[in-house]
């Protein structure tokens, strides 16, 4: 199919011969799939990374296997992992190669409206250094002249170029391509601090020569929301991502989760019954899904607080949601849905 030249049209997929850019492309793509392409990674635990059995898991991915589920009416509904770099998160999103990019990436008003449509905050997330303990730094001001690696084209870069020149501190940037490439580089002592997301820093403790020898400085220089983000020009698609992320919410602090899911189908509580699709309506029927598709997403990877606990806590990454704004907004955190109703 030839491509209008006017900006003002409809963009078209080369692949499919389908115009983009309008509402239930995506939903039919899935459908005709049979399954969701979720975009992401493998190489940072706790979001997105291999298993023994070399399958995708973690939070993000989590999150593709919801929509999945929901869309296709499935909790075995399908995802096709389309492994995406930190330079191509952008094009993936620009040319459709994606469904749905779910991959602890940073929501800026620039990658809106570059990139694709940003979803909801599905994480509260902030930068931070690691520095060897006998390094001797232990506040900002002990970083100027030091060495610092970060990853290229990432908002940690921007925000560490922005943090140098606020607090005045000479930064020697030692920079590299993927958060894979840059955690051995300051193992190897290449740079003397190491600054990406709390959590990426966390996620990679670990997997340092010795880790009990580095810290995570007590201080944060910027604000990190990470949300999952869809293709432009699909409303409704969307708002489909949308209203599968406030159902693992809203599943959450109604109590309903992957094992008492089916057993809450006889609950009484009308909100309750709501979410299920026993009785009312959230707007499942103008966005093209049946009445029961958050409750195949919970039976297929529970509520928001369990996707959390499964990768996050204690015995995983450690990241306390207590006090954090990753909490329910009933818990006083930042953790929110509008009503489904």
């Amino acid at each position: 199919m030839q491509k209008d030249n006017n900006p003002l049209m409809m963009k078209f997929d080369l692949v499919n011969a389908v115009p983009l850019g309008k509402d239930g492309f995506f939903l039919r793509r899935v459908r005709t799939n049979n399954s969701l392409l979720c975009g992401g990674r493998i190489d940072l635990p706790g979001f997105g990374s291999l298993d023994d059995k070399g399958r995708n898991v973690g939070f993000d991915i989590d999150l593709c296997r919801a929509v999945a589920a929901a869309v296709l009416n499935s909790p075995t509904g399908a995802i096709k992992f389309v492994l995406t770099s930190t330079e191509d998160r952008c094009k993936v999103l620009q040319q459709a190669e994606v469904d749905m990019l779910s991959r602890n990436m940073t929501w800026t008003t620039t990658r809106d409206a570059e990139c694709g449509d940003f979803t909801w905050i599905m994480f509260y997330d902030g930068q931070g250094f690691m520095v060897r303990k006998d390094s001797n730094i232990t506040q900002s001001a002990d970083l100027n002249g030091k060495a610092i690696c970060v990853v290229n084209n990432t908002t940690s870069k921007a925000n560490l170029e922005d943090f140098c020149k606020k607090a005045g501190l000479t930064c020697e940037l030692v920079t590299a391509e993927e958060t894979s490439e840059l955690f051995p580089m300051y193992d190897r002592g290449e740079c003397d601090a190491i600054t990406t997301d709390k959590s990426g820093l966390a996620a990679k403790f670990q997997s340092l020569s010795d880790p009990n020898a580095h810290s995570i400085l007590n201080f944060t220089i910027s604000k990190e929301p990470l949300s999952p983000a869809v293709p432009h020009g699909d409303d409704q698609w969307s708002d489909i991502v949308k209203t599968v992320l406030f159902g693992l919410i809203t599943a959450e602090e109604l109590g309903i989760t992957q094992a008492n899911v089916d057993a809450k189908m006889n609950d009484t509580d009308p909100q309750v019954r709501r979410l299920l699709g026993l009785e009312g309506s959230f707007g499942q029927e103008l966005l093209g899904l049946e009445k029961g598709a958050i409750a195949q997403a919970i039976r297929a990877v529970g509520n928001y607080g369990e996707i959390y606990n499964r990768y996050f806590a204690a015995d995983k990454l450690n990241l306390p949601r207590q006090k954090s704004p990753n909490e329910l907004v009933t818990n006083g955190g930042q953790i929110y849905a509008p009503p489904l109703r």
